[in-house]
């Protein structure tokens, strides 16, 4: 039968296990397996082994052929073969979109992938994977080292596979350098992408799948090397994602034409909360430019800039101070200023608790009730945001905002709030 007329094999839970008949030429080869003389007896079943590949259990059939232990995995997992993975796992590219593998079928495949040294590009799009089959997918790519490509795309990733995936990124321990993962996103809010040299090409594909993304609040893509061509990309996913509120792209290489894209964005981006952008090989234009479009937008939501590594002048200073005027919950963290004098700063830098201490001992208040009292809600905690906008705004204990950004340092409990307690 040609390859286009092969019915799709299915490969669900509900299926009986002892209906493991292949049908046509590859009757021989599971019968062959079976029979196979190095094979020793199985061990006794484990249990939680669905996202486990038992490399173990599988180290005795690697003295058989590879279609051999790729059928005795099917035995030992349940499930009825794939006719064409068998027929081509010599060959360099294994299309096993469409086939309807399930997480028992791609653990089959992940076992016997695991001694493959043919398959380079691996495709698994759309076969309802899950998160158990991208668990066992991970395992197996750490002990396969010829395996460069692999797509799961469309294949119902929860939040667990999701973990996975960014634990293993991270360690990037495998010859793996294409990985597709559209469509996989049902409810994550935060991904760790930090360290994994995407460069440009990587960065161009990320963000096409972000454009459009309703669920990710928190993405960490610092040290990848987007550059220039990656912040236009990342620009407009500011443009159009109004979802994301925390974005890190430091040390990205992204210089001051990178961050004019991004800019761009930032006109009329209304989710942003936090932008990270030290480490980058940008100057005070670059931060201008930055500060200029989140004035331009009088939707922004933007509460903290990270240019550190940037020096600033005075002049850069009070253009800021009218922007944090129209947008009192910004705080833009920055280099030192040229030309402030050491007086200058310390006065600038006066301890805040001090002050407050003070006003609250001339009121005979407590100093948790001198926070309550600014906080709408009357409770002790509260969103850093909206804190450091009541603090600038209030008159009672006037401070700039670099004495709040340290009373926020002091009283912040955890990330985005603050305890007065």
């Amino acid at each position: 039968m040609d390859d286009d007329e092969e019915p799709l094999e299915s490969n669900s839970k509900d299926e009986d296990d002892t209906e493991l008949t292949p049908k046509g030429s590859d009757d021989a080869l599971y019968c062959e397996a079976e029979a196979i003389g190095t094979v020793e007896k199985e061990k006794p079943p484990k249990e939680d082994s669905e996202t486990d590949l038992e490399i173990e259990d599988t180290e005795k059939f690697f003295t058989i052929g590879p279609k051999e232990l790729y059928l005795e995995a099917c035995k030992l997992v349940g499930v009825v073969p794939v006719s064409y993975f068998i027929r081509n796992m010599e060959e360099p590219h294994m299309n096993l979109n469409y086939h309807g593998l399930g997480p028992r079928g791609t653990k089959a495949i992940a076992i016997a992938m695991v001694s493959n040294t043919t398959i380079t590009k691996l495709e698994l799009e759309d076969n309802c994977i899950m998160d158990t089959g991208v668990i066992c997918l991970v395992q197996m790519l750490q002990e396969n080292y010829y395996l460069q490509e692999l797509n799961v795309s469309k294949n119902d990733i929860g939040l667990e596979g999701a973990r996975v995936i960014s634990e293993f990124l991270q360690r990037n321990t495998s010859s793996l350098w294409n990985l597709g993962l559209s469509d996989f996103n049902v409810g994550i809010q935060v991904l760790n992408l930090s360290w994994n040299h995407f460069h440009t090409q990587g960065a161009v594909a990320l963000c096409n799948g972000l454009r459009g993304n309703v669920t990710l609040m928190k993405l960490d893509v610092s040290m990848n090397g987007f550059g220039n061509e990656g912040a236009l990309a990342l620009g407009e996913v500011l443009r159009l994602n109004n979802h994301l509120t925390h974005l890190d792209v430091s040390g990205n290489d992204i210089g001051n034409e990178g961050v004019s894209r991004l800019s761009r964005g930032l006109e009329s981006n209304e989710g942003l909360q936090v932008l990270k952008l030290f480490l980058n090989p940008m100057n005070m234009e670059g931060a201008v430019l930055l500060v200029q479009a989140i004035k331009r937008n009088p939707k922004s939501k933007m509460e903290e800039l990270d240019i550190s590594n940037v020096l600033v002048t005075e002049q850069f200073v009070r253009m800021l101070d009218g922007v944090c005027a129209v947008h009192p919950q910004l705080d833009v963290i920055h280099k030192s200023v040229q030309g402030f004098s050491a007086k200058k700063s310390t006065f600038l830098m006066a301890n805040p608790m001090k002050l407050i201490q003070s006003y609250a001992d001339q009121n005979k208040i407590p100093v948790v009730d001198f926070f309550q009292r600014l906080n709408p809600a009357g409770t002790v905690k509260m969103p850093v945001g909206e804190f450091r906008k009541v603090m600038v705004q209030q008159n009672k204990v006037p401070l700039n905002r670099y004495q709040v950004r340290e009373l926020i340092r002091r009283l912040e409990e955890e990330a985005g709030m603050v305890n007065f307690r």
